[in-house]
């Protein structure tokens, strides 16, 4: 018979307060903020963290990998066109070739299997966590000001809750189609984008990840943010661009916080 160690509610409690407040304190300071956490998030993150930097992720949800999970029209298939498929070599997630240049494979198997290799490469993640505003000091994007998600849902009466800052030498946005991050620049008139064209999937992965990098000094864009800002055409129910396009950021990151 199983016989658990008795340890009270209260013993519990301290431990779950103690350790998130003693990682949020860390991390108030940090290399690089990340905001949304699906695949190219997730793969920048990895690549910066595996260079010793220290990084924070960003999720307004209670869940990482945005629409990795459950894949095109959700069926839980994700594809990869060539040379996409590296990144699910080096995670070990299996993969049927499907068509010339083309794979397939679990979306559940390869989106757990890339949340696991951030948080193994020391991606820190605050999940349930909303960008309410970015802090920006002489013309540089230098943090973020963040809020509990589920603030947004409150009546505005009550969801007077005051955010607070985190500061990062570069802040990455992956956000996907809303491009949250740069909508937030573009706001105040410092920056234009030009919206997300329409599906043209041959064309678009090669522009996303041409495209990724630098829009903004202090902010990088990944991902299908890249097409919402540049006007590009969306990607469409393949990751290839995802992984690449966050491998990209992650260069450019790199460059910037050295």
């Amino acid at each position: 018979m199983v016989k658990f160690s008795p340890v009270g509610e209260a013993v519990i409690t301290r431990a779950i307060v103690d350790g998130f407040s003693k990682e949020f304190m860390e991390y108030i300071e940090s290399d690089c903020i990340i905001i949304g956490g699906g695949p190219s998030g997730l793969v920048a993150g990895r690549d910066i963290a595996r260079a010793g930097k220290k990084v924070v992720l960003i999720e307004r949800n209670n869940y990482l990998g945005g629409g990795f999970w459950s894949g095109g029209y959700l069926m839980p298939k994700v594809t990869v066109r060539h040379p996409g498929e590296k990144l699910l070599d080096e995670l070990g997630v299996p993969y049927k070739s499907v068509a010339d240049g083309l794979v397939v494979c679990d979306a559940p198997h390869a989106c757990a299997a890339l949340i696991a290799a951030a948080c193994a490469a020391g991606v820190k993640i605050f999940n349930m966590t909303m960008l309410e505003d970015l802090v920006i000091k002489e013309g540089r994007v230098c943090g973020a000001v963040i809020n509990w998600s589920p603030i947004a849902s409150l009546p505005r009466q009550v969801a007077a809750l005051d955010p607070v800052a985190i500061e990062a030498k570069v802040v990455i946005d992956a956000t996907g189609h809303e491009a949250t991050v740069v909508a937030k620049l573009e706001k105040r008139n410092l920056i234009k984008t030009e919206g997300e064209g329409a599906m043209w999937i041959e064309k678009s992965e090669d522009l996303i990840v041409e495209h990724a990098g630098e829009c903004y000094p202090g902010l990088i864009v990944t991902g299908m943010a890249v097409g919402a800002v540049y006007g590009l055409p969306r990607m469409g129910p393949t990751f290839g661009a995802m992984f690449l396009s966050g491998e990209a950021a992650a260069k450019v990151a790199l460059e910037k916080i050295k």
